[in-house]
């Protein structure tokens, strides 16, 4: 049975630093491409950030230069480091677990976390 649990969440000041995780457990994590969604209240859930298997790395242009996503095979986790963030940046931030094959794409969801940038 696949888990995919994200942790970290929680209110920060603007300007201020959190880092979220999110452990997935159940799966072959190393060849899994790892990302992270988020969803504003009214809006999509948009890409973050995103981590091959390989270690290659995309961002959204919203977070460049801000926010860093890793992953450690060894520990089934993968995590965003968020630095200088914005009201902007509150959202539901979620984990995901990717694989694409030449027929479909199989993918895992967390059930997300909490990410409030406010005084």
């Amino acid at each position: 049975q696949v888990h995919v649990v994200e942790s970290g969440g929680g209110l920060v000041q603007p300007g201020g630093s959190l880092r979220v995780s999110c452990v997935a457990s159940g799966i072959m994590f190393s060849i899994y491409t790892m990302a992270w969604y988020r969803q504003a209240p009214g809006k999509q859930r948009e890409l973050v950030a995103a981590v091959t298997s390989g270690g290659r790395t995309n961002y959204a242009d919203a977070v460049k230069g801000r926010f860093t996503v890793s992953r450690d095979d060894a520990k089934s986790t993968v995590y965003l480091q968020m630095n200088s963030l914005k009201p902007e940046d509150t959202a539901v931030y979620y984990c995901n677990a990717r694989i694409d094959s030449l027929i479909t794409a199989t993918q895992f969801w967390g059930q997300g976390t909490q990410v409030t940038v406010s005084i």
